[in-house]
């Protein structure tokens, strides 16, 4: 067989976890749940640290953070360390890359080492303001995206630092500020070829059929990242009308007070939200009606994203590219939106809702369709999976491992634990933080705080914890042992756990 095409699509910080899992509304997904029902779907699937810029770089290298550097959104380690990209493109590939980078500094089509042609932004990014796409509205003769803003928590420090001066509720907005991310909610007004999604993947679609007519049987991997389902939550009325929020049943931790658990939780920085002191406040003082709005124009974003995915995967399918195409399509990490007392965004915390991602992948021929894995995994373990689907192995010590063996039914042996890490949030807070999770239970240890224990089983909203109930001393123990562990096999001095 010759060596396949790949294809990875992103999507970017997304409320998944718990949502509509319990009966009652959930985002609606039909493309990637397609997608997964032809190849494999990993139902316990963790980000390797709940913050872009630092797991972009890690599934890109599959090194956790403390090895590679690039611990926040701000930091610009060196790409001294081989990602996937690179060593695809020595190995005779050509390297297409549409969308966020965030993964340090430049950007995928600036940083020489990594090969890439396409459409992409430094740092967070604004897809909105760049010559490309407005190029792409005069081709298709579109209007600039616009967006009736219905509600909004952008905090005093974001004004203050320049950020979204001419958000208004009531009034209709067009992102131009340097970064996408406005903590608002509301319809886009203008068609839904407008919006990041929808221009991303005409991008790749473009590019799909440029391929495809060219003859060249030379591989090629590709990779579409999107800005969203990130907030803002602005869909179009055609997807935010598939959801009726008063049916939308109040998020199993929403009146967590956060009593017995580590101080991270309190954090928050959002208007209505948080006090002056950035912690949050308690009993919530934004309505559950609200909240309902809110997680109903999140879902409906999350849905507009699967449908822009969706017409990518299409065009594989229409031109023939499917035969021999690996495609992976995960998330980088979760969304705390309305858990654990009623948060917006996340923070440094290591919660379900931002530790657990929605991750699948497909290849005709090679991986059977209608599976199911609920072997722990992580998108760590991507770049190395992808590495090995081409038949290569990273030059540098790596700590993902590859899923090809678990998926094709060619080894019996897997993890039983799995490590995840944090450096913090980084605007807000710094601070050191670590995870493992192994059968039910889950440990999780911040500098200078308490620890936290969790039944998984039994408390999936992780209300109850366990860490000084002495009948489970001997449990925490073992959990403390299996981090030490990771710790010592992936060289992990910055946290003494």
């Amino acid at each position: 067989m010759n060596k396949p095409n790949v294809i990875f699509i992103l999507n970017d910080h997304q409320a998944f976890y718990r949502h509509g899992w319990d009966g009652g509304v959930k985002p609606i997904r039909p493309n990637f749940e397609k997608f997964a029902s032809e190849g494999a779907e990993f139902t316990n699937a963790y980000c390797a640290t709940p913050l872009c810029a630092p797991v972009r770089r890690t599934m890109l290298n599959g090194q956790f953070a403390h090895k590679h550097k690039n611990y926040y959104n701000t930091s610009a380690a060196p790409y001294d360390e081989e990602t996937y990209l690179e060593a695809l493109y020595k190995e005779g590939y050509k390297n297409y890359y549409f969308g966020k980078w965030h993964a340090g500094a430049g950007n995928a089509t600036t940083v020489e080492n990594q090969h890439c042609e396409g459409f992409s932004c430094d740092g967070y990014g604004n897809p909105y303001t760049s010559d490309t796409y407005k190029e792409y509205l005069k081709r298709y003769n579109l209007p600039e995206a616009e967006h009736f803003i219905e509600w909004h928590c952008c905090s005093d420090r974001l004004f203050d630092e320049g950020h979204f001066p001419k958000i208004k509720v009531g009034e209709n907005y067009k992102c131009e500020s340097s970064w996408a991310g406005e903590h608002a909610m509301g319809i886009t007004v203008t068609p839904k070829e407008t919006h990041e999604s929808f221009f991303l993947a005409n991008l790749a679609c473009e590019k799909l059929e440029e391929l495809a007519k060219s003859g060249n049987e030379e591989p090629f991997n590709m990779r579409v990242d999107f800005w969203g389902p990130h907030q803002p939550f602005f869909p179009t009325k055609e997807f935010y009308d598939m959801y009726n929020p008063k049916d939308i049943k109040e998020y199993g931790n929403f009146r967590d007070d956060l009593a017995n658990r580590a101080d991270v939780h309190r954090t928050e920085d959002n208007r209505f939200i948080g006090d002056d002191n950035q912690k949050i406040i308690y009993p919530n003082p934004v309505p559950w009606e609200t909240w309902q709005e809110i997680l109903a124009h999140a879902y409906a974003h999350n849905t507009m994203l699967d449908a822009a995915a969706g017409k990518i995967l299409d065009k594989v399918k229409e031109l023939g590219l499917d035969k021999n195409t690996v495609i992976v399509w995960a998330t980088d990490h979760g969304d705390a939106l309305a858990s654990h007392g009623g948060h917006f965004d996340k923070c440094s915390y290591m919660s379900q809702e931002v530790m657990r991602i929605p991750m699948a992948m497909k290849w005709p021929g090679v991986i059977e369709p209608n599976q199911k894995f609920d072997q722990l995994v992580s998108n760590m373990d991507i770049p190395v999976t992808i590495m090995d689907a081409v038949g290569l192995k990273f030059k540098q010590e790596t700590h993902g491992e590859s899923v090809l063996p678990l998926v094709t039914h060619n080894t019996d042996e897997w993890r039983d634990d799995l490590m995840c890490e944090t450096a913090g949030h980084g605007y807000v807070e710094r601070i050191n933080g670590r995870m493992i999770v192994h059968g039910k239970y889950k440990l999780v240890k911040f500098e200078n705080q308490i620890d936290e224990l969790y039944n998984l089983e039994n408390d999936p909203f992780e209300l109850n914890n366990l860490a000084e109930d002495i009948n489970y001393s001997d449990i925490k123990h073992d959990l403390l042992e299996r981090l030490r562990k990771w710790q010592v096999k992936t060289n992990d001095s910055d946290m003494v756990c």
